[in-house]
């Protein structure tokens, strides 16, 4: 099976957070090489681009890495704040993102998870980011999971 990268096309709406702006863009001008840790931290991001759900302009935010066997976690904690983060309807109504992990650039499918499957990759991005812990401990609501899993060439 092939990764396809591709492109999401239309007009990019930067975020309204500074912190999200600068990382973005630090990140996409340095071809990746540059940016690819959250502040000071040491701990990697990625950056996912995905369409609005109500724009549908181009968004583009940092994520905490959680990656395993080639797909990612996309972890919707707004640091335990009682509502979802805006991206969180982005990829419900536009599940189709691009997902930078430093150089390399591909197309993916977010799916949300459920179940025993949430509790593996919750497990794996606790690992990764120790605060989500503490996230979900601070609100009351569950905090959802996406699981972000290549797009394939048909018939392959």
């Amino acid at each position: 099976m092939i990764a396809v990268p591709h492109e999401l096309d239309g007009a990019y709406d930067p975020s309204p957070a500074r912190w999200v702006r600068e990382q973005v863009e630090l990140y996409e001008s340095s071809g990746g090489t540059r940016g690819t840790t959250l502040w000071d931290t040491g701990l990697p991001v990625v950056i996912v681009t995905m369409r609005g759900a109500r724009s549908g302009r181009i968004r583009k935010i940092p994520l905490m890495r959680v990656e395993h066997g080639g797909r990612y976690a996309a972890v919707a904690s707004k640091a335990g704040f009682p509502r979802h983060p805006v991206w969180y309807f982005n990829l419900k109504a536009n599940p189709r993102v691009d997902l930078q992990d430093g150089p390399e650039r591909r197309g993916m499918i977010a799916r949300e998870l459920d179940g025993e499957e949430r509790a593996r990759w919750w497990g794996r991005a606790v690992v990764a980011y120790p605060p989500y812990a503490d996230y979900q401990k601070n609100t009351a609501r569950v905090i959802p999971v996406f699981v972000l899993e290549p797009e394939h060439l048909p018939g392959t």
